[in-house]
């Protein structure tokens, strides 16, 4: 009795402070996660208004400039305000989670599927396949949403999910230990956001969420755009540094410490955007190439083989084209094909471009 009065005291000393209210006006600043996520966003946008608003105080001839030639000016705010819309476009997407794959059901389609496997699959032990179909149950009765329970057809989503493996795993090599549920190849979970991500690459801090196979292209387009935005402010403080004009020596001093965090920008976001390019090409993720000797599916496949690349092209079509194959998920390949594909190129190969 005594603390159920001594909670709602707390609650009632806390709504009273100028914190209390703002919480009660805006319930999901409730969670230190979205704070957190919440005061990233803000630095970030802060720290572009700080690098773009002083180049401007700074340069009397960028303003001379901008009347003179305003489209300069123009076409730099253009690439400045798209640059941070794609952040905030990028931070809001979702990276693809294994449940709204479930929850398609029949629009789940396997791309490399061998279905002569998918029989040696269901020739695992029946108990197995039964404690598997008994932890879905359970997910599906605890869930408070009823529509969705109706939806996920654990026996038919058990079976695609099968049919991506190679026979001989175990119920325990493919279910999520914390969202209990059946996850595709390249899938994890993600502890930030709490739920299982489809192709999962990295959680990123800065935007707040995961990248995965939903938002992988647009993360992409945002560091090439914030590279493109770096270079292009770095440039003009230089010109600042090396103009004629008579100007106060403790500008030159702001524009020498903003070109140096400037560069250090550059070099991080130009190796992450190579990084994530080569990425794309070779239908990878930093999870896979980071903990590849950990995935138990990708044990003893050739090291110099990329085992879900189409090619160059293919892969590139899929990393762009992902409105179209959302719903896709990928089976992992023979080892048959991938020993094949590992195999020096021969002349043959480079004519007929075996690479893309």
């Amino acid at each position: 009795m005594t603390s159920v009065v001594g909670s709602s005291i707390a609650v009632r000393e806390s709504s009273g402070r100028p914190s209390g209210r703002c919480l009660g006006r805006f319930p999901c600043l409730d969670d230190r996660a979205t704070r957190s996520a919440l005061c990233l966003k803000l630095i970030l946008v802060l720290l572009h208004v700080m690098f773009g608003g002083a180049l401007f105080i700074l340069d009397t001839e960028l303003r001379r400039r901008t009347r003179e030639h305003p489209w300069y000016t123009a076409i730099y705010l253009v690439l400045y305000l798209a640059t941070l819309i794609q952040y905030f476009f990028t931070s809001y997407s979702s990276p693809g989670y294994v449940i709204d794959v479930m929850m398609a059901g029949s629009g789940t389609h396997a791309t490399f599927a061998n279905l002569s496997s998918f029989d040696q699959c269901f020739a695992y032990p029946t108990n197995i396949y039964n404690n598997v179909m008994i932890k879905q149950r359970q997910i599906t009765t605890r869930n408070k949403n009823p529509s969705l329970s109706t939806q996920i057809n654990s026996s038919v989503w058990l079976r695609q999910v099968m049919d991506l493996y190679p026979p001989g795993f175990s119920s325990r090599s493919w279910t999520c230990s914390y969202c209990h549920i059946i996850q595709p190849p390249r899938s994890k979970h993600c502890h930030d956001c709490d739920k299982c991500v489809l192709q999962f690459d990295h959680h990123c801090a800065w935007l707040g969420t995961c990248i995965g196979k939903r938002n992988h292209c647009r993360f992409w387009w945002y560091i090439f755009e914030e590279t493109m935005l770096c270079i292009w402010t770095g440039t003009l403080y230089i010109d600042l540094l090396v103009s004629k004009a008579m100007k106060s020596w403790w500008k030159d001093l702001i524009a020498i410490i903003l070109i140096v965090i400037l560069v250090f920008c550059f070099i991080f976001l130009i190796l992450l955007l190579l990084f994530h390019s080569y990425l794309a090409l070779t239908n990878q993720t930093t999870h896979e190439i980071m903990r590849r000797q950990r995935i138990l599916y990708l044990r003893g496949f050739p090291s110099k083989v990329h085992p879900f690349s189409k090619g160059i092209y293919r892969n590139l079509i899929a990393f762009c084209c992902f409105c179209d194959d959302k719903h896709t998920l990928e089976a992992v390949p023979p080892v048959e094909d991938l020993e094949a594909r590992a195999q020096p190129y021969t002349c043959i190969d480079i004519i007929s471009c075996r690479c893309c």
